[in-house]
Order: structure tokens, then C-alpha cells, then sequence
């Protein structure tokens, strides 16, 4: 398992729309691995590949973040929401790819998704919560949206400022 790079907002490929997976085989199973890695190292609740230059239609997640909570990492390969709730949810938002900055987004309560898992077995479940939220924002990714996405455009550029800001730093560093 290897820590992958996460690329900072903005930066082209966050915002391209991912190309599905062909095959699970273990380029992938290593792939999944190294995310859940940077994931947990990072720490965050959820990655997709884009986020690491992985231009895939994959995402990991694990939302079990009390502390003494059992790690619950899923890979959802091809990920779809095939239903969602009419009721909605707001959460505060963050994002690996945009450090130290969140924001109010509102999302359906509950969501069901489609997915291939890492042995090549179709999954189908229902999300709520922060689950609910997580999958959505990591599928959203894979579709070249971030969450500042859904803000006025004045708090995105602001946002969007302060991420250019940071990687010029970053990069003198």
C-alpha cells in the first residue's frame, strides 16, 4: 500500500467526468488499497480516484468515525444513485481536495446506489445520514463536480482564492 498524492482545488482533473472501470483485477484491488490509505491518513471520510489523478469511476469511503468505532471502509466501483429521497438534509461539507474550507450543502436524506464491488459482485443499498451525504459528494466527484459546486458564486471564488493561495505556497515550500 502506498499514500497517493491528493490533488488541491484547482486543478483540471478535478473537474472532467470520470470513464468507468472495464474490470476489477488486482491493478484495482492495490489501487483501492492505496486509497483507503490516503483516506485514513489524510484524515477524511471519503476519496474519490480523480482526486488522485486516478481518472476512474471509483470511491472509497468509511463514515464509522467515533472514536471507538470499527472501521467500515467500503470501494464502491461504477458507483450509480439509482433512487433518492425527496426529503433533503444540510450538512457541513469539507473536502480533501479543498483543506480547511466548509460549507452548508443540501442533499436528499436518504440515497440508494449501484455499485460493483472489489470482487466483481453487484451491490445495491440504501444510504442515510452521513453516509448518505459521503456517497453523494464522492459520486459527484467522479462526475467532475466539487462541493463549492453548489455555493454562490462570490463564497466559491472566495474559496477558490484561498485554494490558489495555498498551492502557491505549497509549492515554494
Amino acid at each position: 500500500m502506498a499514500l497517493r498524492n491528493i490533488l488541491i482545488h484547482p486543478d483540471p482533473r478535478l473537474k472532467k467526468v470520470t470513464a468507468p472501470v472495464s474490470s476489477v483485477n488486482d491493478d484495482l484491488r492495490r489501487l483501492a488499497d492505496d486509497m483507503l490509505e490516503t483516506m485514513y491518513d489524510a484524515p477524511g471520510i471519503g476519496l474519490a480516484a480523480p482526486q488522485i489523478a486516478v481518472m476512474s469511476r471509483m470511491l472509497v469511503m468509511d463514515c464509522a468515525k467515533e472514536e471507538a468505532a470499527t472501521p467500515e471502509p467500503m470501494v464502491l466501483i461504477n458507483p450509480e444513485i439509482v433512487w433518492s429521497s425527496d426529503e433533503r438534509n444540510v450538512y457541513e461539507e469539507g473536502c480533501l481536495s479543498i483543506p480547511e474550507q466548509y460549507a452548508e450543502v443540501e442533499r436528499p436524506t436518504e440515497v440508494e446506489v449501484k455499485w460493483t464491488d472489489l470482487n466483481g459482485a453487484s451491490k445495491r443499498e440504501r444510504f442515510d445520514g452521513l453516509w448518505a451525504t459521503c456517497v453523494q459528494h464522492e459520486i459527484d466527484h467522479l462526475d467532475g463536480k466539487l462541493f463549492i459546486d453548489y455555493l454562490k458564486p462570490l463564497k466559491r471564488q472566495m474559496i477558490t482564492r484561498k485554494m490558489q493561495k495555498l498551492k502557491r505556497e505549497m509549492a515554494r515550500s
